[in-house]
């Protein structure tokens, strides 16, 4: 294994548990002492807002953001309602002084967590967790099911981030010699994205690493042709020069 990606498989101690989780990954949910916790859309949508922005926010910027095509009156109204219904529940979700409003302190995050697995990751930093973890985190979506802008935008963020994560455990474990799981991890980066060339390099790799050039050859043949049929471009350069060379001996590409 290279130092960069030393201890890529190592378990790290888990954070102290927070008495209320937040959940954005597959979807929204509270848990206050391992207890689903309901709330209304509106306060829901200003939770993860404020989890998403990871900072404190001004009210007129929040009001704006969550109802911006409402009048500036209006969405002020909206957002005081909204607090006071958080405010009514026995935790602190939100946190408001004067005329800030942030995350609840004692609030963990699940994307939080992720992003930070995910850099440590690309960053090559030790104590890294195993795999199990590092799917079971870099495979769900930020709040699939919500198409606001602002989370359009966070979610490909972090979907981006993801995926570049998912490719560098990848290689990491083919430089550890633990192929059958770089192979899931490369699978999950590529099930992220088909039509994402540098996955399809990574589990290139993988097979051969691995001696099957077959599969190197079926996994290049099905990259090119869905970039041919979904983009109307050919595979890059490396990708062809990546069959060539590391198989080695040249390989008429079709």
């Amino acid at each position: 294994m290279t130092a960069r990606l030393q201890g890529v498989l190592r378990d790290v101690p888990a954070p102290a548990a927070a008495e209320t989780q937040l959940v954005l990954l597959d979807g929204f949910q509270v848990l206050s002492d391992g207890r689903t916790v309901a709330l209304p859309h509106g306060a829901q949508r200003l939770v993860a807002f404020l989890a998403v922005s990871r900072r404190p926010l001004l009210r007129p910027y929040v009001a704006g953001a969550l109802w911006p095509e409402t009048a500036d009156e209006r969405a002020h109204a909206n957002l005081r309602s909204t607090l006071w219904r958080l405010h009514r529940r026995d935790m602190e979700l939100v946190t408001a002084r004067r005329n800030e409003l942030k995350l609840g302190a004692d609030v963990s995050v699940d994307l939080h967590d992720a992003q930070l697995l995910a850099r440590r990751l690309l960053d090559g930093a030790p104590g890294r967790p195993r795999l199990r973890t590092a799917l079971a985190a870099l495979t769900r979506d930020l709040l699939p099911d919500w198409y606001e802008d602002w989370v359009l935008i966070e979610r490909e963020q972090f979907r981006q981030l993801r995926l570049r994560a998912l490719e560098t455990l990848c290689e990491g474990l083919i430089d550890a010699g633990r192929t059958g799981e770089a192979l899931e991890a490369g699978l999950a980066a590529l099930a992220g994205e088909p039509l994402r060339e540098s996955a399809h390099r990574a589990l290139i790799r993988v097979h051969l690493a691995e001696g099957n050039v077959g599969e190197a050859l079926r996994q290049y043949r099905l990259c090119k042709r869905l970039l041919r049929e979904q983009l109307g471009v050919g595979p890059s350069r490396q990708l062809e020069e990546l069959v060539r060379d590391v198989a080695g001996r040249a390989v008429t590409l079709r």
